[in-house]
């Protein structure tokens, strides 16, 4: 996958004028992206759009026009792009309850590391969880994590071949499979293949 260039970025201006129509492409774009891991854990699949779409938001909210500002968003987001041989991932764990929330966070820890995918036939592939940064401590997780999915080049092949795909967290203190990934979500993600 293409890295976003400095030059193919909105100024705020144009950003401002188009930002609605963006807006609902990506939404739209977004829909075959997540997958919902029972009722607390969503994975959201990054790709060029998904990433561009997060810049241009972020140098729209902190009205950022430094050419070096600019640039640090780009270094920070760009590795969310996937390479043709990996899936990226947003995870987020949802509580609407502040106490549960800290509560649950608190037994999960651990939990960015036990999400996995899985093309039939093949092993599990699990997480590489927030190269970036630690967003663990030792009282609870974070509500938010980065995952890398590295797959080998037969597990690709059996894809576009059209083999089924599972994606779930085997969590000690949480469970959950999206088992088969369904049809629209597994192609959008075989797109992402080189």
């Amino acid at each position: 996958m293409p890295q976003i260039e400095r030059d193919s970025l909105l100024t705020l201006e144009a950003y401002s004028r188009s930002r609605d129509g963006f807006r609902k492409k990506v939404m739209a774009h977004k829909k075959h992206r997540r997958a919902p891991l029972g009722e607390n854990v969503m994975l959201i699949f990054e790709d060029e759009l998904t990433v561009r779409y997060q810049i241009q938001e972020m140098l729209r909210a902190e009205k950022i026009f430094e050419e070096d500002e600019i640039r640090h968003e780009l270094e920070t987001y760009n590795p969310l792009i996937p390479d043709g041989r990996n899936w990226k991932a947003t995870m987020m764990i949802e509580y609407p309850d502040v106490e549960q929330r800290k509560r649950e966070l608190a037994r999960l820890k651990g939990v960015e590391d036990r999400v996995y995918v899985q093309v039939e036939g093949s092993p599990r592939v699990y997480a590489i969880a927030d190269e970036d940064l630690e967003r663990e401590n030792d009282e609870k997780t974070s509500s938010v994590h980065f995952l890398r999915f590295e797959l080998t080049e037969d597990m690709a092949k059996a894809l576009k071949y059209g083999v089924g795909l599972t994606i779930g967290v085997d969590h000690p203190n949480y469970a959950a499979a999206l088992d088969p990934v369904p049809t629209d979500m597994r192609n959008a993600l075989v797109a992402d293949l080189a």
